[in-house]
């Protein structure tokens, strides 16, 4: 199974994403219900592996934060392949994302180390982008870059299942976590 553990997005937040993607001039939106916050990628696990990350992810004990979206960026280095929301610093999301990698690893569960970067992806970009696509992609970073979001309260996190299909992937939310709002 090809899994993640991830902070759903809200249908507010979806739509506020949505007025974004119709900005971009470029690539393949990803769907509204795809839109999420990846907190840490599991890859393709065995089905008993994936029973221990639930296990070690209904241990997690945390309280509910806020979240906010804010601004806009690009990955890729000489041209873009994706383009996603930012998310403004939370050191609560730091502390969510640090204990759910111990739990993981202290369950055996093997994953890639791979340096936390929060993010929303909106929209896959093609490998070669033409010289028009490139520019409104430039000209969308540039004219969204102080975008800022409605904040939203994070009241749980999920572990997902990811499958690849030739119209994209189809995600299947296995288990939600939830947290303490005081």
């Amino acid at each position: 199974m090809r899994v993640f553990v991830a902070i759903d997005v809200p249908e507010t937040i979806r739509r506020e994403i949505e007025t974004l993607q119709n900005a971009i001039g470029a690539g393949r939106r990803v769907p509204a219900e795809n839109l999420h916050l990846t907190l840490r990628f599991l890859g393709e696990q065995p089905e008993e592996t994936v029973e221990e990350a639930h296990h070690a992810l209904s241990t997690i004990r945390a309280a509910a934060f806020d979240l906010q979206l804010a601004g806009v960026g690009s990955f890729g280095s000489r041209s873009p392949q994706l383009i996603y929301a930012d998310i403004a610093r939370c050191p609560d999301l730091t502390e969510l994302v640090r204990r759910i990698t111990r739990r993981l690893r202290q369950a055996g569960v093997e994953f890639r180390k791979q340096r936390f970067r929060p993010h929303v992806t909106i929209a896959r970009l093609p490998k070669i982008l033409s010289g028009f696509e490139l520019e409104k992609v430039r000209e969308f970073l540039a004219e969204h870059a102080a975008f800022r979001g409605t904040p939203f309260r994070v009241r749980s996190f999920e572990l997902y299942q990811s499958t690849l299909s030739p119209r994209g992937a189809l995600h299947d939310p296995l288990a939600s976590y939830g947290l303490d709002d005081a």
